[in-house]
């Protein structure tokens, strides 16, 4: 029997958005995903537990998910988060969490599972006029120390321009909000280094994400989001050692399966790649939360684990 990574999700929010939808899927022990460029294209993905190596929560609130974690549990799933927490103001993080309540969900999830299953994103770092590189190092030590004993284990990147966080940026730039696209090197290394220190100060190992500066010269190494040897550790079993393919040239990640669809996400963060809040809000009304699928009402029936297939598809 083939094993999988569950990715919930690169894609959306599941945990914030969808928490209800993805508790309805494991309990009838699977779900569908949806080619993202064509609709035509429906796979069933498993979720019975036996079925499933791992499930990555990739989210910046948690806290909806939270009750359903004992579930969880007595089913005998195993689980991490990563939790993005970067403390930008609404105009680069319109519907996020703010920073004192999400450090309470943090602190209080890893105090609930342990702060091994618990890996802190600070990223993307955008350097701006309301975010320079001084505000990068003041904002880090503030929350690393918040975090200090609630994980081991800190990711960062540089934002990267993608197509529609390049819409987004203009549109900041006619409020008088510049996105930096050149980094000063002096002060970019100075950051670097502050962060570097910063994390070792609090206990937490620090990695880059897909990350195009090499930031080896300061102590940080490649990181991966879905890594097969952190997961190892973490659980004591051995998982995929095959990389990604599908994503990003820099991205070590490891072989998963993403549960998620693009544009789904409320979060309305002016950097995002997978979506904008406008998209977001449109596509929501295909969303119900009883759907073999996130968006839409897509299922595969299954015959001797093959797909034969689709109804219901809209």
């Amino acid at each position: 029997m083939k094993f999988i990574i569950i990715s919930a999700s690169r894609r959306t929010d599941i945990p914030a958005f969808y928490s209800r939808w993805f508790m309805n899927r494991i309990r009838e022990g699977y779900c569908t995903v949806v080619n993202p460029y064509n609709r035509n294209q429906v796979s069933r993905v498993s979720l019975h537990p036996e079925d499933v190596d791992v499930i990555v929560f990739v989210t910046k609130n948690p806290k909806p998910m939270i009750p359903y974690l004992d579930e969880l549990d007595s089913k005998g799933y195993r689980y991490y988060f990563q939790f993005t927490l970067t403390g930008y103001s609404p105009e680069l993080e319109a519907y996020v969490p703010d920073l004192d309540s999400s450090i309470k969900t943090f602190v209080d999830l890893a105090s609930r599972i342990g702060p091994g299953k618990v890996i802190w994103r600070y990223d993307p770092i955008i350097i701006s006029n309301l975010t320079g590189y001084e505000y990068h190092k003041t904002m880090f030590q503030k929350i690393a120390e918040y975090l200090k004993g609630s994980t081991n284990r800190v990711i960062i990147s540089i934002v990267t321009a993608y197509r529609k966080a390049a819409l987004q940026f203009e549109q900041l730039a006619k409020q008088d909000i510049h996105i930096s696209k050149d980094l000063n090197p002096v002060y970019f290394e100075d950051m670097i280094r502050t962060i570097y220190l910063t994390s070792s100060q609090n206990d937490m190992e620090i990695f880059s994400c897909a990350e195009k500066h090499d930031l080896r010269p300061f102590g940080i190494l490649p990181g991966k989001c879905i890594d097969n040897e952190y997961i190892e550790r973490l659980f004591g079993i051995s998982v995929t050692q095959k990389r990604d393919k599908s994503q990003r040239l820099q991205c070590g990640c490891v072989d998963s399966k993403d549960i998620g669809f693009y544009d789904t996400c409320l979060h309305g963060c002016a950097y995002c790649y997978a979506g904008t809040y406008q998209g977001g809000l449109k596509n929501i009304e295909e969303h119900n939360p009883n759907s073999a699928s996130l968006l839409g009402n897509f299922d595969v029936r299954k015959d001797d684990n093959k797909q034969i297939s689709l109804f219901n598809g809209i």
